[in-house]
């Protein structure tokens, strides 16, 4: 996104539009030469595939009703992000450590 913005002027709305339509013909490309080849597990695949629809269900849900609060719904977000980088600075620091 930043490639199109700088090179295009494009707006920012515009320029993540247009990288997921990228992003979804490579991703889509991609799954399908898997798929053809043989190579998916599909009771894992199936299982992904749920649960990023639950999810993203769940988001939906969840960022509506926070979304009256802007502030609160940026100050869980930042802190969620906090959470995970922690967490992999743990990890890494076990995996360094063993």
């Amino acid at each position: 996104m930043p490639g199109l913005i700088a090179a295009t002027a494009m707006p920012i709305l515009r320029a993540v539009g247009t990288s997921l339509i990228a992003v979804t013909a490579f991703g889509l490309t991609t799954a399908a030469n898997y798929a053809f080849s043989g190579l998916v597990l599909w009771p894992l695949a199936a299982t992904f595939i749920v649960g990023g629809l639950l999810g993203s269900a769940l988001g939906t849900k969840a960022s509506q009703k926070l979304a009256a609060s802007k502030g609160q719904l940026n100050s869980l977000f930042a802190a969620f992000i906090l959470l995970v980088a922690v967490y992999t600075l743990y990890r890494s620091w076990r995996a360094l450590a063993a």
